[in-house]
């Protein structure tokens, strides 16, 4: 609707004074009960490290790894893409309260009906049978930010920017850990090769040994038949590790962003540094350093924006179009100032009355998915001292083991040696000296494999702490 200087201008103010009423409560914190210390405790020896990786991990064949992956993996690469859409998305919202304007500019020629008024008014006053209309107009649109919507817009936008930026860095971290992770399981699956070769050849010297007495009926084919087997036992291990390796290498590649091929790393576990110092700090320190849960909490600041958004959208909006031109009938005169300026104010309230409750509907909404985040978000803290405390507690106690395994393994390997010194000397069966032998076999592929949970344990312990990049 046309209106008077004074109302637009009575309105503008009134506009202006109103922009100040956000719909908006101010974000708080959701209250988090975080306990005082993590349930298994640990004690630190030494100085502790930082938690970025290049000081964390010590083996520079595996640092390498990490950079390279950190540079070339696709998922990171994907997520700074979409990083990237927030920051312009964030940009955008800045300029929410900036005036749109459009310029128009037409040309048109309409042949009317000469037993029509305007046909034989024009027919008349032109000479022609059709009318031109030549026109050039610059609109300007504004709409008052009364209720704060645009803050509001600008803050959502903000938290969504800064939710995906830890985000990122939750996925960086994750990949560290996965190529750390499938590093070690590199060497653990060298050592069992290792680990086959050295009973292949044990057992290769026990079937000789075996087989010369039968040449000398000494024992009978029962026992060559065994020993055979304990050798061929010994021998499967070799093609499937060579084959966990080969796929554990292609996964290893495609993780670090190459094609698959084979891995430059250590040559045995004794040779990679283990880290055993940590700075755990309390729970409650997980919310500056777990970038996953900063990303929960900006979720919540998003969800408390898209609240005051929808609250918003219940109350009424004022908007203003003016716009300046000129139109002409002909041509000529077109650009005949001030003849042909046209000029135009309009300023348009609109408040919704009746909409099927659906703006009260979409309200209640969000003011669910605000309480969901909210309890997300102390989900997210509450997993996060979970995995630390179950990384604390798989380290202390892969730890024990590991010394009650090498307990084991001195035991087993006297028995070995002493097993076939009795079977030389007639004492003990070849069934004595096979059990032995396979004993011990199982006995270092199940140290292995804790060595293997341990160096999982540190990784996992790294992650769940925050980890770093930096």
């Amino acid at each position: 609707m046309a209106l008077s200087i004074n109302n637009i201008i009575y309105g503008v103010g009134v506009a202006i004074l109103l922009s100040s009423c956000s719909v908006n409560k101010k974000y708080i914190r959701p209250e988090l009960e975080t306990p005082q210390n993590y349930r298994n405790t640990v004690e630190v020896t030494g100085d502790t490290i930082s938690l970025s990786y290049k000081t964390f991990f010590k083996d520079t064949h595996l640092t390498a790894l990490i950079d390279r992956a950190l540079e070339k993996n696709k998922d990171i690469s994907v997520a700074m893409m979409s990083l990237r859409q927030l920051d312009l998305s964030y940009k955008q919202a800045k300029l929410g309260l900036v005036p749109t304007a459009d310029l128009s500019i037409s040309a048109a020629r309409n042949y009317l009906s000469k037993s029509s008024m305007n046909g034989s008014l024009s027919e008349q006053f032109t000479g022609n049978q059709y009318m031109d209309d030549y026109s050039a107009t610059l609109t300007v649109a504004w709409e008052a930010d009364i209720w704060g919507k645009v803050a509001i817009q600008k803050e959502s936008a903000r938290a969504n920017f800064f939710m995906q930026h830890e985000n990122l860095s939750a996925l960086r971290t994750r990949i560290v850990s996965q190529v750390a992770q499938a590093y070690y399981n590199l060497i653990t699956l060298d050592e069992q090769l290792k680990v086959a070769s050295r009973n292949i050849e044990l057992s290769d010297t026990t079937l000789q040994m075996i087989q010369l007495q039968f040449q000398s009926a000494q024992t009978n084919s029962l026992a060559v038949n065994q020993a055979e087997a304990q050798l061929k036992t010994a021998e499967l291990l070799v093609p499937l590790a060579k084959q966990n390796i080969a796929v554990q290498e292609n996964a290893l590649r495609i993780l670090c962003g190459s094609f698959p091929d084979s891995v430059q790393r250590a040559n045995t576990l004794d040779s990679t540094p283990f880290v055993e110092s940590f700075p755990l700090g309390i729970p409650a320190d997980l919310l500056s350093r777990r970038p996953d849960v900063r990303a929960a909490e900006y979720a919540v600041v998003v969800a408390n924006a898209n609240t005051g958004l929808a609250k918003a959208e219940m109350y009424p909006s004022f908007k203003l179009t003016p716009s300046i031109g000129i139109n002409s009938f002909q041509f000529n005169n077109w650009f005949d100032l001030p003849g042909s300026l046209v000029k135009n104010i309009a300023g348009n309230i609109t408040q919704p009355i009746f909409q099927n409750k659906r703006l009260k509907t979409a309200y209640e909404i969000a003011k669910i998915e605000q309480e969901k985040s909210a309890e997300q978000f102390r989900l997210a803290m509450m997993t996060a001292v979970g995995e630390v405390s179950d990384a604390l507690a798989k380290r202390q106690h892969t730890r024990e083991r590991m010394l009650l395994i090498d307990q084991k393994k001195s035991a087993l390997q006297k028995a070995v040696n002493n097993a076939m010194l009795l079977y030389k000397s007639g004492m003990a069966t070849y069934l004595d000296v096979i059990t032995a032998q396979n004993g011990s076999l199982q006995n270092d592929l199940e140290a292995i494999s804790i060595q293997k949970e341990r160096f999982d344990a540190t990784t996992d312990l790294y992650r769940a702490l925050g980890g770093g990049v930096e």
